[in-house]
């Protein structure tokens, strides 16, 4: 297969017509304090194409970080891939079913290559995404009721979900707290390690899964956590879903004894695609609960006689493997590479600019804050390729009323949607970092069995979560830009009111 790099210029989208921008850009009107108000109820409402080099038309994406864009190159690639050749289930030696062997073959050598993991050392299990893949290893790790469990608040719900396994066999579970600004500080997280650690190496196995970077906070760990886990005893699992989309990840390096990640989070496509980057060493510790077919290679029945198959990775890739999709991975990895010596610095300057912006921005009527940022924040700007950032490139925020009282989400994400802009709201499947960026950690702990979100909110008087903006590799300045023209329009009283009325009439509440 060729590279989608060399076959993108062959198949670029012709530039949309001088005429057509004209009108996306008649859409609004600058007033005399040179920020941007919809020309009319009517006009707000329509949702006409922004300009964009991606492939889509309707809305401005700014939420990366839920599922990367897709440039219109690469997936024209795979089409033309698709429909040059005939890909068949893995589970078979015929053409079409050869062919698809080797494309995962191929996809799980560029996964390896990308993430610097020795093909002696590591292999790749192919999940529907990296929630599945912290499933397997939650779901066969031999926990006992004597092992430990420790992972961070500010982790994702499939991380906090591996709690129940552990459970199951009485095993501890503990905690490491959010700092004020979400993520961990090391010292109490070495300090947690260190008193939870297995007694001896022939002690109960004990787990760490740490979060590389939260998906609502911001906060990247130091993978050095990793090492000092793992010399203390522990099995260590990264989940990297929301930082190897933009940050460079060496399990050289780090050598953790797993690692969850999610390509269509990496390059947009495709989806339903994950994988489990794991140590063969690690994968013979765990004790599958059940096989499948795929997983085996005999099985007696009756009776109870099964032998699992050869290959390591077969043995927790449960059935067929996505295998139209697994074509184009490999293309999504050499994509990305290209780009990711440069990412993080085009990151940098878009982040700096759209928060610096959004914190300036004051109501008209009342000059007070329109926004309140609650994410971590870099603690400086790249200037050099090849520069790593402290934090990830993600803003959580709230807008705020002329009063300084939160807008609802609900409200924002209406709005924004009429302004041809794609927000997401809520907790980001993260309540632990949610609560630490909302302040409502001590009402978490009143929670009781079969609450509810609604009750919940009706308890706290508002809506809880955040208004998440993203950036990855489809960025670009024109999507930042359209973010700060919907603020300027909150921010003014005429732009907001228009539509909050047209909210309240599409929530029936007029």
């Amino acid at each position: 297969m060729g590279s989608v790099l060399s076959s993108s210029a062959k198949i670029r989208k012709k530039r949309r017509s001088t005429a057509s921008s004209r009108k996306r850009r008649a859409r609004f009107s600058v007033s005399s304090e040179k920020t941007y108000v919809p020309e009319s109820k009517s006009r707000s409402q329509e949702c006409e194409p922004l300009p964009s080099n991606l492939n889509h038309t309707a809305y401005s994406g700014v939420d990366q970080a839920i599922s990367a864009d897709a440039t219109a190159s690469y997936e024209e690639f795979f089409t033309q891939l698709s429909r040059r050749n005939v890909l068949g289930n893995t589970h078979s030696i015929n053409n079409s079913s050869t062919l698809s062997a080797s494309c995962a073959d191929e996809a799980r050598a560029s996964v390896l290559s990308f993430f610097h993991a020795s093909s002696d050392e590591y292999t790749v299990i192919f999940t529907p995404n990296a929630s599945g893949a912290l499933k397997l290893v939650g779901e066969a790790y031999p926990f006992t009721d004597e092992s430990r469990y420790l992972l961070a608040c500010d982790s994702h719900n499939s991380v906090h979900g591996i709690r129940e396994f552990a459970g199951r066999y009485g095993a501890g579970v503990h905690y490491i707290p959010s700092t004020p600004k979400g993520g961990l500080d090391v010292t109490t997280a070495h300090r947690l390690l260190f008193r939870h650690q297995p007694n001896s190496p022939d002690a109960a196995p004990c787990l760490f899964v740490m979060t590389a970077q939260s998906n609502i906070s911001n906060a990247k760990s130091p993978l050095s956590i990793t090492q000092y886990a793992g010399a203390l005893g522990y099995n260590t699992v990264l989940d990297a879903a929301a930082l190897a989309p933009t940050s460079y990840i060496s399990l050289t390096d780090y050598p953790v004894d797993a690692m969850a990640v999610s390509f269509y989070k990496m390059f947009g496509f495709p989806t339903g695609v994950g994988a489990l980057v794991a140590k063969k060493s690690f994968l013979r510790k765990l004790r599958r609960p059940w096989f499948a077919g795929g997983n085996v290679d005999v099985v007696q029945v009756p009776g109870t006689v099964v032998t699992l198959s050869s290959k390591l990775h077969e043995r927790f890739e449960d059935g067929t493997v996505n295998f139209l999709s697994l074509a184009a991975v490999g293309d999504g990895i050499r994509f990305l590479s290209a780009y990711m010596p440069f990412l993080p610095l085009r990151l940098s300057t878009l982040l700096h600019y759209l928060a610096s912006s959004l914190s300036k921005l004051r109501h008209d009527k009342t000059d007070t804050p329109v926004v309140r940022i609650l994410s971590a924040l870099p603690s400086r700007r790249l200037t050099s390729v090849g520069a790593q950032s402290d934090v990830g490139s993600i803003l959580s925020l709230l807008f705020l009323a002329p009063s300084g009282e939160m807008l609802p989400n609900s409200f924002i994400a209406h709005a924004a949607s009429r302004m041809c802009i794609s927000l997401r709201t809520g907790c980001m499947c993260n309540p632990g970092g949610a609560a630490t960026l909302l302040g409502i950690e001590d009402a978490m702990q009143e929670l009781y069995d079969g609450v509810t979100l609604g009750a919940f909110e009706q308890a706290m008087g508002r809506e809880l979560g955040v208004i998440r903006v993203s950036l990855g590799l489809a960025s670009n300045f024109q999507e930042v830009w359209n973010v700060i023209r919907f603020a300027r329009v909150i921010a003014q009283e005429e732009g907001r009111m228009s539509l909050w009325a047209g909210w309240f009439a599409a929530s029936g509440k007029a």
